[in-house]
């Protein structure tokens, strides 16, 4: 696959050390950490392990869980700290970890390494080398990132990733929209589709090569697509009489779950589709509107929203259809529903007195919580270690108090955090991509 990165590395040092965190209330003291330059005899690498270290230290900032110390108060100089850190220099500007390492040439490629140190404990916790062409540096410092933050916070990591979403222009009521990717940074944008047919829901397959979305090539006529990111080739899975909604991959990536209206019936039903028989099976089976399916991480039941008691509701149902409950309790409406990577959560978009909500529960329904709000916000995505969510938001204008441009969001799972995210134009229905390494 061409978009993964050949890296070899080595283990330097290994010892384990983890700060535990509450995912579900309260907030976490952001942690001072010194990130530092990669030091390097060699001229020409200087501005390479700069960036790396910028990188490393912006992606650290954006998670909320530390604040990287300004290199102006920083004493010890790289090329001393390569050697060996003088702790002492290091507590006085009240870092509690500190990120240093050198960058060299290994005939072609570069060779990138970087040691995490415990300040106060005054020893190092964890050390890594990697080799890799120069093209390659942000990805080095995306996965140096990861290992920083798992090392610490004792969670996985989620900066090797990226976002696909559907980017927007023009006016409302004519509105162009196409597939667009880039980093979770907001790095390497760029758009997948040219605009000249419309595309919805993008979801990323388990191996995060390759999309599935919906598209109205013709009008009147959807079709569910995947879309190989890196050869831009594209093959339809389905073409249908009637209706289809928001597919999704299984978790293990042979299967789609989608919502589809027949028009021999008349309601949509929840539907897997095998991709190698290109077989589908009725999971749902009523009077209601079914929609809006996501696996669990296991692939063993489906989490779907319904209105078959009046109002939109979520329910769990196994993959063969069987044992369905229903999950939510409260006030409003539920929409798109999605399992947590951790398989603890579901994520969902509420709406209640004129009010639109992201919201989070437990599989069982309890310990219900609002972490976003706004005229209106919808669509929550997870990062790959269940952390964070992306979705979308509209804000509302001034003249009329109708909707204006929509954007990109992200925030903690613990309801702070937010910040939006930058993109060329506006944009909806992110889909964060599992680790690429």
């Amino acid at each position: 696959m061409k978009y993964l990165l050949s890296i070899f590395f080595s283990l330097i040092t290994f010892n384990v050390y983890s700060l535990e965190l509450t995912l579900s209330q309260g907030t976490v003291k952001p942690t001072p950490i010194a990130v530092t330059d990669l030091f390097s005899q060699v001229s020409s690498l200087e501005k390479i392990g700069k960036n790396i270290s910028s990188v490393i230290s912006d992606n650290l900032e954006r998670s909320g869980l530390f604040i990287p110390i300004d290199q102006k108060a920083f004493i010890q100089s790289s090329e001393s700290l390569s050697n060996q850190p003088r702790f002492e220099d290091w507590k006085v500007i009240k870092a509690q970890h500190l990120v240093a390492g050198k960058i060299e040439t290994n005939g072609e490629n570069i060779s990138v390494e970087f040691r995490l140190f415990d300040v106060f404990a005054q020893k190092q916790i964890v050390g890594k080398k990697y080799q890799t062409s120069k093209k390659n540096w942000r990805r080095v410092a995306h996965i140096i990132s990861d290992a920083i933050f798992q090392r610490i916070t004792g969670e996985g990591g989620f900066f090797d990733t990226r976002i696909v979403y559907v980017a927007e222009t023009g006016p409302k009521d004519n509105r162009q929209k196409r597939l667009a990717i880039m980093d979770q940074d907001q790095a390497n944008h760029r758009f997948l589709t040219d605009g000249s047919y419309l595309v919805l829901t993008p979801r990323f397959s388990p191996n995060s090569q390759k999309i599935t979305f919906m598209s109205y090539v013709k009008a009147n006529s959807p079709r569910v697509f995947i879309f190989d990111i890196e050869t831009g080739q594209q093959e339809i899975v389905g073409e249908f009489p009637g209706m289809t909604f928001a597919p999704r991959f299984s978790p293990d990536g042979s299967k789609i779950v989608m919502s589809y209206s027949d028009p021999d019936v008349g309601n949509s039903e929840i539907y897997i589709l095998d991709l190698q028989t290109r077989v589908s099976k009725r999971i749902t089976n009523n009077s209601s509107i079914d929609v809006s399916g996501s696996f669990s991480p296991d692939g063993k039941k489906i989490v779907f929203n319904s209105d078959r008691t009046g109002r939109r509701h979520l329910y769990i149902v196994d993959n063969d259809g069987n044992n369905l409950k229903r999950i939510s309790r409260e006030r409003g409406s539920y929409y798109t529903p999605v399992w947590s990577p951790r398989g603890d959560m579901i994520a969902f978009t509420k709406q209640e007195g004129g009010q639109f909500y992201i919201g989070v529960m437990e599989i069982d329904g309890s310990n219900e919580r609002m972490i976003a709000k706004s005229f209106h916000v919808e669509g929550p995505t997870w990062s790959p270690n269940g952390r964070y969510l992306m979705y979308f938001k509209e804000e509302r204008t001034s003249s009329d108090g109708a909707g204006g441009e929509s954007n990109l969001y992200s925030i903690d799972l613990t309801g702070y955090n937010e910040r939006k995210i930058i993109t060329p134009l506006g944009g909806s229905d992110p889909a964060w991509s599992p680790l690429m390494h």
